[in-house]
């Protein structure tokens, strides 16, 4: 079971909103999809999921494609779109006794009852949707999203409007829910994706800037590492010139040293030769927000 976006082109008139895109996303895996608003993220779902058409190219869902047969696809497929569309006047059992009776499901009230749980709706089930906070409109939502127990689930920012602690209930939802399934979930919080995600994708202007291992993405995307280092008082940065070290002044006697090797044998032998009063030397892992910000930046 997988999601293959093959060169997908979409436009709008002479707008080109997705310009030849193309990634996969595998079961088991959740897929971080991540953009600046308007990069494309959302057409690329829409289009996923067969609720609007496409350009050029093809997007498959377990070998079938989007374009083809869009009804089979939309039965694989669990999707919680950006804007919740929900049924304010209904209920939540009502409601999601609407969507399970949508996909004529057998077990309609033990899937109402589960998905209740597992979103953590217990308290507020006998209410109308319309009622609701946002947090557990959202929670609604995914819970459509995942009664008739799909194969992919596609999640557009679904942790929107959610408190710390409904954060960490809805995460390990979706981390469950990821086990068995194909998930890609598109979200600008950047501590979600390094909480969740396995893989990243990275959309910019239409046009696909990163795709890998989060692990891999933090390791490769900077040619330097740098590292935190701390002294008692000032010191001369001279000292550092003829050593290949780029050293700058963060703060008050804390400075920031990059260097492509490992520099700390070098810090401390310069350190010592000099009788400079060092402190600590704290190693710093490039940030997933800072890569974003370097691959989507205005150029």
């Amino acid at each position: 079971m997988s999601i293959k976006v093959d060169h997908l082109t979409k436009t709008y008139g002479a707008q080109k909103a997705l310009d030849n895109i193309s990634f996969e996303a595998s079961k088991g895996k959740i897929t971080g999809f991540l953009g600046p608003n308007g990069a494309g993220k959302s057409t690329t779902m829409k289009i996923a999921t067969g609720y609007i058409g496409l350009t050029s190219g093809s997007v498959c869902v377990d070998g079938i494609d989007v374009s083809v047969d869009p009804l089979e696809v939309k039965k694989l497929t669990g999707y919680l779109p950006e804007h919740n569309p929900l049924y304010l006047e209904m209920y939540i059992k009502e409601y999601l006794g609407f969507v399970a009776s949508s996909y004529k499901l057998k077990n309609k009230n033990s899937r109402i009852k589960e998905m209740i749980e597992m979103c953590g709706l217990e308290r507020e089930q006998q209410k109308k949707i319309g009622t609701l906070s946002k947090g557990y409109r959202q929670r609604v939502g995914l819970a459509q999203a995942l009664i008739h127990d799909p194969k992919v689930l596609i999640l557009d920012e679904p942790t929107s409007g959610l408190d710390p602690n409904q954060l960490v209930e809805i995460r390990k939802v979706i981390k469950e829910a990821s086990r068995d399934k194909t998930v890609i979930l598109s979200t600008h919080i950047m501590q979600e994706v390094e909480a969740l995600c396995d893989k990243v994708v990275i959309i910019n202007k239409g046009q696909i800037v990163a795709d890998d291992e989060v692990r891999n993405l933090k390791s490769s995307t900077n040619d330097k590492v740098g590292y935190r280092v701390e002294f008692e008082e000032g010191i001369d940065t001279d000292l550092f010139e003829n050593e290949d070290l780029e050293i700058t002044l963060r703060e008050e006697w804390i400075y920031q040293i990059n260097s492509k090797e490992d520099p700390r044998k070098k810090i401390m032998k310069i350190s010592g030769e000099h009788a400079l009063p060092l402190i600590n030397i704290l190693k710093e892992e490039q940030s997933l927000e800072g890569i974003f910000q370097e691959l989507t930046k205005e150029k």
